[in-house]
């Protein structure tokens, strides 16, 4: 049996340097690469999105490999592919090779980035993995921390192929290796006595409607926390902060992300994950609605928001174990992450569609609305699953 701390702090690890190598990177890469190379910045930006795609195509296939063969392999996987991906950027002599790397990296992040993670956790660990499953998330929240700075300095002092070729030795000198060493050759049988009891989940028309609800609910999340992301400053200035007060308040999510985590390891473990669930989902709408009144409490609302997000990131991870079990878990992770990676690809150009024709009034209503809309798909998922849980009189 491999050491519990060991596996999930090298996971840790490693999740830090995929999402840095990965989703992380374009926010210092490109702009140095679109003034080097002449092409249009829309198309550089635009490498991330075709690696979403990437990652939402392989990511059910990602989900049965783990199932059926554990998370070592698959993971190692990702790492090389990371790596490929992040070479070929590097050397890429044009727009559509730097494409092709993207889509080699977004291969890499369908099969390394946390639902791959999760599902290994899961596999592992059985229902016991909610706890690591919140610990290897607040190692990923300090990725964008660590990474920024790490991969400006490359860029200003190497350039940006540079910065490509080190973060490719990165994922075969540090992550490779660390995978290989750390994680099980095959899935660990640890089976706790309650789990042991569960039968083997039938597929019934209860269970379809989960899966149904947290298709819906997942893929919404994942829609407006990347139009957000993308849209912030834009956000906040419209709610009357300048744009320094904008980018300080912005810097307040990380942080809050991470209290939220804290909060759920420390408190939200008594509690079902489907009131993770749900008061993540709360957060995310309280907060949007905040900004969205304008009033002179920003700071407050992008705070609840983030710890909104911290909490929702662990339990996308922790719902589908708790309702599934371990035996169908990888599998299903993978189908869900697909709808959701469409989502956050799709997110950044329906952002700019909707906040060019409508505004930002418009677009801020709209985020609340599908944030509460998120809120309403995740009461109906508790009600339906606590229905069946609820003896007959």
């Amino acid at each position: 049996m491999s050491d519990r701390r060991l596996v999930v702090g090298a996971l840790g690890i490693t999740q830090i340097l995929a999402w840095g190598s990965s989703t992380y990177l374009p926010a210092v890469l490109n702009a140095p690469v679109a003034a080097d190379t002449g092409w249009p910045l829309g198309w550089v930006a635009g490498g991330l999105s075709a690696g979403q795609l990437m990652a939402a195509a392989v990511s059910p296939r990602v989900g049965r490999a783990i199932g059926e063969w554990g998370g070592r392999i698959v993971l190692a996987a990702s790492a090389g592919l990371l790596a490929i991906g992040l070479a070929t950027i590097g050397a890429a002599p044009s727009l559509p090779v730097y494409v092709l790397g993207w889509t080699i990296i977004g291969a890499g992040m369908g099969a390394g980035l946390y639902d791959a993670a999760f599902a290994t956790l899961g596999t592992i660990y059985g229902q016991s993995a909610r706890s690591a499953i919140t610990t290897l998330t607040l190692y990923g929240g300090f990725a964008s921390t660590v990474c920024w700075p790490l991969s400006a300095f490359l860029v200003e002092r190497y350039g940006w192929r540079s910065a490509c070729f080190v973060y490719a030795g990165i994922q075969v000198l540090v992550s490779l290796p660390l995978l290989l060493a750390t994680l099980p050759r095959r899935q660990v049988a640890e089976v706790s006595t309650s789990e042991a009891d569960v039968a083997p989940p039938a597929v019934d028309k209860r269970r379809r409607l989960q899966l149904l609800l947290l298709t819906i609910a997942l893929p919404l999340s994942a829609f407006v926390s990347s139009v957000v992301s993308v849209q912030l400053l834009t956000l906040l200035q419209a709610a009357g902060a300048t744009l320094a007060v904008a980018v300080g308040y912005g810097m307040l999510i990380g942080p809050a992300q991470v209290g939220g985590r804290i909060v759920e390891m420390t408190v939200g473990k008594r509690f079902d994950a489907l009131w993770t669930l749900l008061s993540g989902a709360a957060l995310i709408a309280l907060g949007l609605i905040l900004i969205w009144t304008g009033l002179p409490i920003l700071a407050i609302a992008i705070v609840v928001y983030g710890a909104g997000n911290g909490v929702w990131s662990i339990a996308r991870g922790a719902v589908p174990l708790a309702l599934l079990g371990r035996d169908d878990y990888a599998a299903v992770m993978g189908r869900l992450a697909r709808p959701a990676l469409l989502a956050s690809a799709a997110a950044p150009f329906a952002a700019g569609v909707m906040f060019e024709r409508g505004g930002v009034a418009l677009s801020q209503s709209v985020l609340a609305i599908l944030a509460v809309v998120d809120v309403l798909v995740v009461m109906a998922l508790v009600a339906v699953t606590f229905r069946a849980k609820t003896p007959a009189a």
